[in-house]
């Protein structure tokens, strides 16, 4: 994903990041990521596909294409399409390239959003699932997408609703700020690019026509709490690493505040979770 350093260290997340190198972990163990947020990853994208309202063949990027779950859509419901997936993580690039359906169509690359390789015109469409919020300068990520991407191609993007619609972290973070007050300013609702308008604005700042934004939502099953809270322990993003840097009888009580406010029932009774995010699409004018 396109996480570094130097942006996290500029959230309220600072204090948890300081005293060691955590970022970099954050979404450096591409199973563990699967587990905790990459399940989310595959129901939402074919949304963002059919939103984004593609041609029924060309090549597309797949910008911070993570574990490969939009990539992998890509594939499926454009058959006669090509795509590439670009991230700068080594590890999720080894392993969607491990569990590549389609190696005749696919392909996985470690690469930057805001520095491509590419020349211009370069793809047919780009897009981007969740990671929007995470480079460093979006606008320079979308100034080399709409650089690479032919007049009249699409490009678009998704970020969760951190503040209003992403019910698996609200409960956490709510539930955190319950347990520790003093722990409110680290919630993800502060991310940047994750309420409705921001995402346009960009868009629109990047010289790019027709845009148009509206909300996406899905739906996550989990068989049981301990399938919706466990992935919380293995690390992975800003509530993973929260988590992991809590004293045992901390993480107690936190677990008992988060069942508390979403399943207050037995332990093993499924659990249902809407989720929104922001979509946002537009198109690259003519060149002048």
């Amino acid at each position: 994903m396109m996480l570094s350093r130097r942006v996290l260290l500029a959230t309220p997340l600072a204090p948890l990041l300081r005293s060691q190198d955590q970022a970099p972990a954050m979404f450096a163990d591409a199973k563990a990521y699967e587990q905790f947020m990459g399940r989310w990853s595959r129901l939402l994208a074919p949304q963002l596909i059919d939103f984004t309202s593609l041609p029924d063949q060309g090549r597309f990027l797949d910008a911070g294409s993570g574990t490969g779950s939009l990539a992998f859509a890509l594939a499926e419901r454009k058959p006669l399409a090509r795509v590439l997936g670009i991230d700068p993580s080594r590890e999720y690039v080894a392993y969607a390239d491990s569990r590549n359906p389609f190696p005749e169509r696919v392909s996985f690359e470690t690469g930057d959003a805001q520095q491509l390789r590419f020349p211009g015109d370069t793809f047919d469409a780009s897009l981007s699932l969740l990671v929007f919020n995470f480079i460093p300068d979006p606008g320079k990520a979308l100034r080399e997408l709409r650089r690479t991407t032919r007049p009249g191609g699409r490009i678009s993007a998704a970020v969760w609703d951190y503040g209003a619609g992403m019910g698996m972290l609200l409960a956490f973070w709510d539930s955190l700020a319950a347990t520790d007050p003093s722990a409110a300013k680290a919630a993800e609702k502060f991310m940047p690019l994750s309420r409705s308008g921001e995402l346009s604005a960009l868009w629109r700042q990047g010289g790019l026509e027709d845009v148009h934004e509206q909300p996406l939502v899905i739906t996550m099953r989990f068989e049981s709490f301990a399938d919706y809270w466990d992935p919380f322990l293995l690390g992975q993003g800003p509530a993973g690493v929260y988590v992991k840097q809590l004293a045992p009888e901390q993480r107690s009580a936190l677990r008992a505040e988060v069942k508390r406010r979403i399943s207050p029932s037995a332990e093993s009774l499924p659990i249902a979770l809407d989720a929104r995010a922001w979509a946002v699409r537009g198109t690259v004018p003519a060149r002048k």
